[in-house]
């Protein structure tokens, strides 16, 4: 909570410290005399500086010398000697990018936060007999558990007694529940059918599928984040070096008689020109053009950070259910047993008419869903109705058990299961009249956007599925991709992308792990699930998959941009000092040429604000 509240304090800091500066600059610059815009800068100084000065003074006694603190000794620096404007930059520069930082850490903890709380509280453990309320994560393995119609599974376990439909939607990606019986393995979190199941727990709360989720998400988050230790090297030494040489430029002259105030005027120039703002607003402007120009195209990038991330990806990996596909299901084929297909259209919709299955409310709309009676939904196996005076039965290829023996039936079942489709049966009055097989709906632009991102890349995308093979080879096929890992648990996709510099494009809880765990994490808006909003890095809000090439070029571009920028920020940086050491640079000029550079590479990087440099090619 205490942590919470910082990050909180961060933020309201960065802005006042934003509101003051802009109050200040505004009244400076429109001819203002001095008592109206100082009192703003030292306000800004104050609201922004106060942060990094502490967290500098208490690295030294690490000891560390970060380059917070020497930015704000510049800051102060340039206060003394007139430059106002100069050292309210560096301070909001700083405090900004501390806030950023600050909420980012804070929406990583609320998303695994999030993510257990679909563990339920509350469990029904069976012990001689009785049933007893207890915690969910007071569950041992060797427990048994009833888990009633609609509850969350509290732990990992397998089905003992009883028979439903599971929802693992959650970690698994399957668009459809999947049907549990004795011997079948649930997971906690998941969501129960309409049947009643008794389950062995085979893992402790913490040690389950769920909570190994929520460990990855959080760790894989950490090492990202710690990318930046290749700039704190380089902030380290640069700071004691500019450091070391204002003091030397102050010290040796005045131990060899120079006059105090011409020094003292010649080691703040030093210092000034010396500081690396010009180099952070040399990379700022470009990165974040793009991130506005992303923006304004649907694609919500999270950070500039992640467009120099996006730029280096070598490769594309995908989910299936709701990334390559609509997430919805669709019947592909009908196939009437005796010959007869409008008859078994008008049975099937019927039957299904009072279903509440995702896949009976697709059934229910072949045919003409009215006239049946004695509706009985079974779990795990489907429904059955009476239409037209026949006893008919839709469902689940175990309805073959109590039917008449039909090789052909079954063979046409195996037939459409191999092809990757989800297969219902229709049996009336004990006698397979029909099989009809059900596909996700495949997004038309995604073998345009697979083509073009390994065109880009050089190496062919992949594709990581918690489904079935066979129906991750159907979507393959469809959208280009020869690549498959398919009945992936999350854990193994986030295994699969480790060290790699991958971009992953997904939209449920069961991709948080990879999206947290790739170079590049892209959710899917609109469908994708909170936790996998907040894992990612990227967002497609208008979940155009051929937004993700045109990205990946603009990426690019801007990161050209900003090396440009920083090569000539840091040529600037080193004529002025070089100068300002072996000759006499004019406080007036070192200034002139710092903020001249800053603003050459601004505007060079403000740009790709242009929709010109936006091209996607829509399907």
């Amino acid at each position: 909570m205490f942590a919470s509240m910082f990050r909180l304090a961060d933020v309201r800091w960065a802005s006042l410290a934003l509101a003051f500066f802009a109050i200040g600059a505004a009244a400076q610059f429109s001819g203002a005399p001095a008592w109206a815009w100082l009192p703003a800068y030292l306000a800004c100084y104050l609201a922004g500086g106060w942060g990094p000065a502490w967290e500098g003074i208490t690295a030294l006694a690490k000891p560390r010398f970060e380059v917070d603190l020497l930015m704000v000794i510049a800051a102060v620096a340039a206060a003394a000697i007139g430059q106002w404007f100069d050292g309210a930059l560096l301070i909001v520069i700083f405090a900004t990018s501390g806030a950023l930082e600050a909420v980012l850490t804070e929406r990583t903890a609320d998303s695994v936060r999030s993510l257990l709380e679909h563990a339920p509280d509350r469990a029904v453990r069976l012990r001689d007999g009785r049933e007893d309320t207890v915690d969910a994560a007071g569950l041992a393995p060797g427990d048994t558990v009833l888990i009633r119609p609609g509850d969350r599974v509290p732990a990992d376990g397998t089905v003992t007694a009883g028979e439903s439909e599971v929802d693992e939607s959650t970690l698994t990606g399957e668009a459809l529940p999947g049907r549990k019986a004795i011997g079948a393995q649930v997971l906690a979190g998941t969501v129960n059918g309409t049947g009643a199941l008794e389950v062995h727990v085979d893992r402790s709360s913490a040690d389950s599928v769920l909570a190994r989720v929520a460990r990855q998400v959080e760790e894989a988050s950490e090492a990202k984040s710690k990318t930046q230790l290749t700039i704190e090297r380089v902030e380290q030494p640069y700071s004691l070096v500019v450091v070391a040489a204002t003091l030397a430029l102050i010290g040796i002259p005045l131990l060899a008689g120079a006059a105090f105030e011409p020094t003292l005027l010649r080691a703040m120039t030093f210092m000034i020109v010396a500081s690396p703002c010009a180099i952070v607003l040399a990379t700022m402007p470009p990165l974040l053009a793009a991130v506005a120009l992303a923006g304004r195209r649907g694609v919500l990038v999270k950070s500039a950070l992640m467009i120099e991330r996006l730029a280096e990806v070598d490769r594309a990996a995908f989910d299936k259910t709701g990334t390559l596909t609509h997430g919805r299901p669709r019947v592909e084929r009908i196939e009437a047993l005796d010959g007869d297909e409008a008859r078994l259209r008008r049975l099937v919709a019927a039957a299904e008419a009072r279903s509440e299955h995702p896949l009976g409310r697709v059934l229910a709309a072949i045919g003409d869903p009215n006239g049946a009676t004695d509706f009985q939904a079974v779990p795990g196996r489907g429904v059955r109705a009476r239409v037209d005076g026949a006893d008919v039965q839709v469902g689940h290829p175990v309805l073959f058990e109590d039917a008449e023996d039909d090789p052909a039936a079954r063979r046409l079942v195996a037939e459409l299961e191999a092809q990757g489709l989800t297969v219902a049966v229709v049996i009336a009055d004990k006698r397979p009249v029909g099989v009809i097989g059900l596909t996700d709906t495949v997004r038309p632009e995604a073998a345009q956007a697979i083509t073009a991102l390994e065109t880009r890349l050089g190496t062919e995308a992949r594709l990581l599925t918690g489904d079935h093979p066979a129906a991750a080879r159907r979507v393959g096929a469809a959208v280009g991709i020869d690549r498959i890992d398919a009945a992936l648990l999350p854990g193994d996709k986030a295994d699969r992308l480790a060290g790699t510099r991958t971009l992953y494009c997904g939209d449920g809880i069961n991709d948080a792990p990879a999206l947290a765990a790739s170079h590049v994490g892209v959710a899917m808006g609109g469908t994708a699930s909170d936790l996998a909003l907040q894992s990612a890095d990227v967002v497609l809000v208008g979940q155009r998959l051929t937004a993700l090439p045109a990205a990946v070029d603009l990426a690019r571009k801007a990161t050209r941009v900003a090396r440009a920028n920083l090569v000539f920020a840091a040529a600037v940086i080193a004529v002025l000092a070089t100068w300002d050491l072996v000759g006499d640079l004019p406080l007036v000029l070192g200034v002139a040429g710092h903020e001249l550079s800053t603003v050459i590479v601004g505007l060079n990087g403000l740009r790709l604000l242009s929709g010109r440099h936006w091209k996607e090619d829509r399907a």
